[in-house]
């Protein structure tokens, strides 16, 4: 199995991804766009993982990688290649394929309870209640044929499918402690500014262990749905 990862911050890292990609004895390729985005053609990969990162899909005069990114990630799409999106990662998925990023009425950052939405068909299906990590202030409005997975009450569209294997996930699974540990160093400008979602740093850091690990069995869950496709298909 080969696994292209597209990260866009030193910070936003795949976590708990990484035992998963090690158990299966996958080849995985890391490329730090923000310090060098020479991309591959899409032949050849059984994955693309797209992580978050602070900046917004409109910030090209800022990041002109993301426009090679975009790029990619249609080809990819185009090509059947299995995509996941996590956070900016959805953003770039909805963006590329025809839908509106914007930015959300609220921030949202920190542990918050997620509402699956019942999907179609063999459509993937998340718990119809789970905590997830969030952290982002803008969301995305639904490209054409998706389905949507799940939602919050602070934003609508949290997580979506497109065909078998094309997912965007607004919040974050992936995360281990020191993962939530480092984005809280980095963004704690944000935290300070508080907000109806936004949560305290003690709070964020403050999650018991058996959190992570049911986020982590969720993770693998969806990875498998991705690769494998669903149960009996």
């Amino acid at each position: 199995m080969n696994i292209l990862v597209l990260q866009h911050a030193s910070f936003e890292g795949i976590g708990n991804i990484a035992a998963w990609v090690a158990a299966r004895g996958a080849n995985v390729r890391h490329i730090h766009l923000y310090a060098d985005p020479r991309l591959p053609r899409p032949m050849g990969l059984d994955l693309v993982i797209v992580m978050g990162g602070p900046m917004s899909v409109h910030d090209e005069d800022r990041h002109s990688w993301l426009g090679g990114e975009k790029r990619f990630l249609r080809d990819s799409i185009d090509s059947g290649v299995p995509v996941l999106g996590v956070c900016l990662g959805a953003q770039l998925i909805a963006h590329v394929l025809g839908a509106r990023v914007y930015a959300n009425a609220v921030k949202e950052i920190g542990w918050f309870g997620v509402d699956a939405v019942k999907g179609t068909g063999k459509s993937f299906r998340f718990p119809e209640k789970f905590t997830a990590f969030h952290w982002h202030g803008e969301t995305f409005d639904l490209p054409p044929s998706a389905v949507q997975l799940a939602r919050t009450s602070a934003c609508e569209n949290q997580a979506f499918q497109v065909g078998r294997a094309v997912m965007g996930l607004q919040f974050h699974l992936e995360v281990a402690p020191e993962n939530v540990q480092e984005m809280v160093n980095h963004g704690i400008h944000e935290i300070a500014c508080g907000g109806t979602f936004v949560q305290t740093r003690e709070a964020i850091c403050g999650l018991a262990p058996s959190a992570y690990k049911a986020m982590k069995a969720l993770m693998y869950e969806t990875l498998d749905y991705l690769v494998v496709g669903p149960a009996g298909s």
